[in-house]
């Protein structure tokens, strides 16, 4: 599968809370005029890349912030008597996904993925390690599925198969979108936290922070092996960055750092530039 003709293509990754530093990109990005014809996404960046294919515009980024604007821990990741109880009855998986579910559903304005404005595609895992590009269907399901980190969430089958997290996938979202025909990628990556001073005291905290760290390095190669005649742009992350991907209480602080770091970028001329994977490094701003 390819979309053909379709040159331009958003790259969402993963990254729990730090997800709301895409908003800020997304905002830049647009109001400078770069517009794509599809996007990719797996983990959170599925939820976004999603939200973002069914009205690619400023309005759009505009409700997308307000949704993060107003996310608690507790609405992902709902613990309590109940949790636990639940745990002795599925020890399979920690947090019931009912809280995410919720949020898909009360604020995603399509119910398949192809009803998209714009082309979408999700990225899962199967039990192998192998990618799965889901572009057609239920876009619930699908999120749910890209979402799924292992021991956290529980799986989601589709078409009979297992499916979880797509950061965990060998193959990055950033290669598919290559591979699906862009002539032209912009990776808005979440980063991690690379100013921690201790590690998060959580199960799930130690989790998303691992996660994030090895989104990074596999963005990492993936920028060096893409085809040369791809053009790869990677909106700088954040750092010092100190905020948990578990910690959901500085998402408005998180998008105005990606505004101001995305605009310098813009102005420095990244956009006319092909990134390499020393722009990986931790950086300051």
């Amino acid at each position: 599968m390819t979309y053909a003709g379709k040159n331009t293509a958003f790259v969402f990754t993963g990254g729990g809370s730090l997800g709301a530093i895409q908003v800020g990109m997304l905002r830049v990005l647009l109001a400078a005029g770069v517009r794509p014809d599809f996007v990719v996404g797996a983990s959170v960046g599925a939820l976004n890349a999603a939200y973002f294919a069914g009205a690619p515009d400023i309005d759009c980024v505009a409700r997308l912030e307000g949704i993060w604007r107003g996310l608690k821990r507790s609405d992902i990741f709902p613990f309590s008597l109940a949790t636990a109880v639940g745990l002795l009855r599925h020890p399979d998986y920690l947090v019931d996904p009912g809280g995410l579910r919720g949020v898909i559903e009360a604020n995603l304005p399509f119910a398949r993925l192809e009803d998209a404005q714009i082309p979408l595609c999700i990225v899962a895992t199967n039990l192998q390690g192998q990618i799965v590009r889901l572009s057609r269907g239920p876009a619930l399901e699908a999120i749910l599925a890209s979402t799924a980190i292992p021991a956290i969430f529980p799986s989601v089958e589709i078409d009979g198969e297992p499916l979880m997290d797509g950061s965990f996938a060998a193959n990055t979202p950033m290669r598919l979108a290559a591979e699906l025909g862009a002539e032209r990628i912009i990776v808005l990556p979440t980063g991690y936290a690379c100013a921690l001073k201790e590690p998060p005291r959580s199960a799930v905290g130690k989790a998303l922070h691992a996660i994030t760290l090895m989104i990074a390095w596999q963005l990492r190669h993936e920028l060096e092996t893409v085809p040369a005649n791809i053009d790869v742009h990677l909106v700088p992350t954040l750092c010092p960055l100190a905020v948990s991907p578990f910690d959901f209480s500085g998402s408005g602080s998180l998008i105005e750092r990606a505004v101001q770091s995305t605009r310098r970028w813009i102005d420095g001329g990244g956009l006319a530039r092909r990134s390499g994977p020393e722009e990986l490094a931790p950086h300051h701003h």
